[in-house]
């Protein structure tokens, strides 16, 4: 067993289905202890929130009638990022292609949320915003569009404090594995990430020789075929 190596990934025959609650579930998350899932998506404008009795066990979820609308910001969203204290939550969608940031006054309770009046407007590199995600510390954010299917990298000088991002002129398009790259996700050092591809239904595994760099990503020739669970 290797630690965030695809090579020995097996699917665990569980799973859990949101349609309850959104009838087109884009954005995921869960809190740092896998106690707490967040679920977001264009049906609703709106984010819900999960209990888990058994942590990162997802069969285990539960709606806890807990959810936050972001319609005010955002009528299409699709991504969804929470700072690594559970203090800070954020919104990417691609009717105004920006990331929103919004305050939890009592980590990862989403009653406690309110819009912040922080944003920052990726349409310099993508239109059609539909991914975020930060690095652990927050100095590093992440987003991806449906136009470009490419990962493009931003520096905050203020981390998770989404207004004072910039572009790092920084990018990864993974495309030779498949032409819908969706999502992004990371190691906890940062020294490995994983794409998965709508194309070809299936995470693909990379090695970023400068951490949290998507500049410095090469594939391992390592992937995941998820077409039996998602297509």
């Amino acid at each position: 067993y290797e630690p965030y190596g695809l090579s020995g990934a097996a699917y665990d025959s569980k799973s859990f289905g949101v349609g309850s609650q959104e009838s087109a579930g884009e954005g995921l998350a869960f809190n740092t202890d896998g106690t707490k899932m967040y679920v977001v998506g264009s049906g609703s404008d709106t984010v819900y929130e999960y209990d888990l009795s058994t942590a990162f066990d997802i069969s285990t979820t539960a709606y806890n009638s807990i959810s936050f609308s972001v319609a005010s910001q955002e009528t299409t969203p699709g991504g969804l990022d929470f700072s690594s204290d559970g203090t800070k939550m954020y919104i990417a969608g691609y009717t105004n292609d920006t990331v929103f940031q919004y305050t939890l006054s009592t980590p990862w309770d989403l009653s406690t949320a309110s819009y912040a009046s922080l944003s920052f407007d990726v349409s310099g590199e993508e239109d059609g915003l539909q991914f975020v995600v930060f690095n652990p510390a927050g100095s590093k954010m992440y987003i991806r569009g449906f136009t470009n299917n490419t990962f493009y990298q931003y520096s905050l000088s203020t981390p998770y404090n989404v207004s004072t991002a910039s572009y790092d002129s920084v990018s990864f398009s993974p495309t030779a594995q498949g032409s819908q790259p969706i999502s992004l996700a990371f190691n906890a050092d940062g020294t490995k990430c994983f794409v998965a591809n709508g194309n070809t239904d299936a995470i693909f595994q990379y090695s970023l020789s400068s951490a949290y760099d998507v500049g410095t990503a090469s594939y391992d020739s390592i992937s995941l075929d998820v077409s039996s669970q998602d297509n």
